[in-house]
């Protein structure tokens, strides 16, 4: 998957510019692409499986005795191994245990709508029959089988959409392809005749040889002006206008949005998009790592990419022999029986049109409003503020058993039974009328029903100089993480300032999430709630380096009192002028003591 030294971006309005869905704005090439009836397959899908196998797969994450941490699909980068040494590991590549109509039949059974499987990544190995290159699965190894077409095949019979993964300019076994500086110096590369000779007669190969695709997943773009991707794009739509190409052709182009690795957006975004996670820390199998999401994670993930519009694209690396890993095996399963159960919650749905809140999030279709509940009220009454709407009937999806329910002004309460699945139960609100859309300033709830309320950076409102940033880290190599933050809180007119609905009074302690560098620490800070003012100082967690884990700190500052309930501003700004305050991250608002 992708690696790159990547630094904290600013994205001024952000969440503004997502929501109204104008960034990364597709540019049509030609007459001979996909329309937005081609493209709604892929909104509806909503839940994709991502297969990273090559040679490193038989690597598993080692190199001459040394184990390698993180994208084990890099592995010949990170080892930095000569091109020659690194093509003799295909000598010895014999995965036989592969059994396509058993991947298919997984994918099925996991609630899989689409499947995606590297061609050929950016080590230059090509996992299928390619005529154009003999650094293949079958020209190269004792398999001598492509694997590819039997997959695809065994997925189309299963009813689910194929397509193929292309790194088109990465390749590291071409003296002309991109990334390999370790054997071939890139002042001497004629990225082009890479192009021309292997990467754009292989796409073409894989778009006429393997029957009607429903995506390309390219990755990694670079040695093309936006000219150039642009003919190249039209040379390779003419071949299937209805394949749908990702945006990570490059140049601003594609027809869908892909975000960054383990990228989630903070808000919906009305485009159509994917968010691409892997299931354990890597893309690629390694061995030693076990680190992988249990089925509450998966199905929380999927749930959180939903409510925000999008589709989950979620990764596994079989190993050397062909084998999916049994924690994944196991885990997909588990979701596609929660998926048997709420997944009409889930595919078909569009981003849910009230904010997230205590309770869990939103998903919708015309004329029903899915809550997704994975945190239930200590009273058992679930809020759904500020709607305008008539409610018909609401009940559980699963059983169809109805809930009854009751009007305050505009909020509607809901009383839930005990969760029937704690990792995320969903509740229908069927209506009529038109549902207002999401809307960005509607207050968030803080109830003593919950153990406490979380406002997100991306929900505040910004003054002054203060802007957000999309902060990207690593635990590992290549195991990006993506935290938005509210920064150049410089001054105190640099403020950001949360709108929050008490449901209740009481007491509420106030604490700050936040990442500082010793260069911010010890500075004095501000929280301003129902005119008073709460002091606080800045405390050091860590520097900021990308490759690096960036550590955050849960600060409590304050303890604030609600006397009445109702909608309270929550202001936080700097004491005095200095450098940015902190990476704040989210307020979280504890209440005191409950019974």
């Amino acid at each position: 998957m992708q690696h790159k030294r990547l630094i904290s971006f600013t994205v001024f309005s952000y969440v503004r510019l997502i929501f109204l869905g104008l960034l990364w704005t597709s540019c049509p090439a030609a007459d001979a692409q996909p329309d937005q009836k081609d493209l709604q397959w892929f909104r509806d899908a909503k839940f994709g499986l991502f297969i990273h196998w090559g040679l490193y797969s038989k690597l598993a994450g080692s190199w001459d005795g040394k184990n390698y941490y993180g994208s084990g699909e890099w592995i010949m980068n990170q080892a930095r191994i000569p091109a020659k040494d690194y093509a003799e590991v295909a000598r010895s590549f014999n995965p036989v245990a592969f059994d396509a109509d058993q991947w298919a039949q997984l994918a099925k059974d996991a609630g899989i709508r689409y499947l995606v499987i590297t061609a050929k990544h950016h080590e230059g190995f090509s996992m299928y029959d390619s005529k154009i290159s003999d650094f293949t699965i079958v020209k190269s190894t004792p398999y001598g089988k492509d694997p590819l077409r039997a997959l695809a095949e065994a997925t189309r019979k299963k009813g689910l959409r194929f397509g193929f993964y292309y790194s088109q300019f990465l390749d590291w076994h071409e003296p002309d392809g991109g990334g390999n500086d370790w054997d071939f110096k890139e002042d001497k590369k004629d990225y082009l005749k890479y192009y021309r000779e292997k990467s754009i007669p292989q796409l073409k190969e894989l778009l006429t040889q393997y029957g009607p695709l429903g995506l390309i997943w390219f990755d990694m773009p670079g040695g093309l002006t936006k000219d150039q991707t642009r003919k190249m794009i039209d040379s390779l739509h003419i071949l299937q206008p209805h394949t749908l190409f990702s945006s990570r052709i490059g140049q601003g182009l594609g027809d869908y949005t892909d975000f960054g690795d383990s990228e989630v957006p903070p808000l919906p975004v009305r485009e159509a998009w994917e968010s691409i996670y892997t299931h354990n820390d890597s893309w690629g199998y390694v061995t030693h790592d076990m680190n992988f999401k249990t089925p509450s994670e998966l199905i929380r993930l999927l749930t959180n990419v939903a409510s925000k519009g999008g589709n989950l694209m979620l990764n596994v690396g079989p190993d050397g022999n062909g084998n999916i890993p049994p924690y994944s095996v196991s885990y997909l399963l588990e979701t596609g029986r929660w998926l048997k159960k709420f997944g009409a919650s889930i595919y078909g749905t569009t981003y849910g049109l009230i904010p997230a809140q205590p309770w869990g999030v939103t998903t919708s279709k015309p004329g029903k409003l899915f809550l997704h509940v994975m945190e239930r009220p200590d009273d058992g009454r679930l809020l759904i503020p500020d709607v305008d709407i008539t409610v018909n009937k609401v009940y559980q999806l699963d059983t169809k058993a109805p809930l009854s329910w009751q009007r305050s002004g505009h909020d509607i309460s809901i009383k839930i039974p005990a969760l029937e699945d704690n990792r995320n139960t969903v509740f229908v609100v069927e209506y009529s009328g038109r549902m207002k859309d999401f809307d960005l300033s509607q207050p968030l709830i803080v109830s003593r029903q919950y153990k406490k309320g979380v406002a997100e950076a991306g929900f505040a409102r910004l003054s002054g100089g203060a802007m957000l940033n999309s902060i990207v880290y690593s635990h590992y190599f290549g195991d990006w993480k993506h935290a938005i933050c509210i920064d150049s809180l410089r001054n105190a007119e640099d403020a950001a300032t949360f709108t929050l609905r008490f449901t209740e009074p009481g007491d509420f302690k106030v604490i700050l999430d936040y990442a500082c560098p010793e260069s911010s620490s010890r500075q004095e800070g501000i929280v301003e709630f129902d005119n008073r003012s709460f002091y606080f100082r800045t405390l050091h967690t860590s520097e900021y380096n990308p490759d690096e884990p960036l550590l955050f700190i849960q600060h409590p500052v304050a303890i604030i009192h609600v006397t009445t309930p109702g909608v309270y501003p929550l202001k936080i700004h700097p004491a005095h002028a200095g450098v940015n305050l902190f990476h704040l991250r989210s307020v979280w608002l504890e209440p005191g003591d409950r019974n």
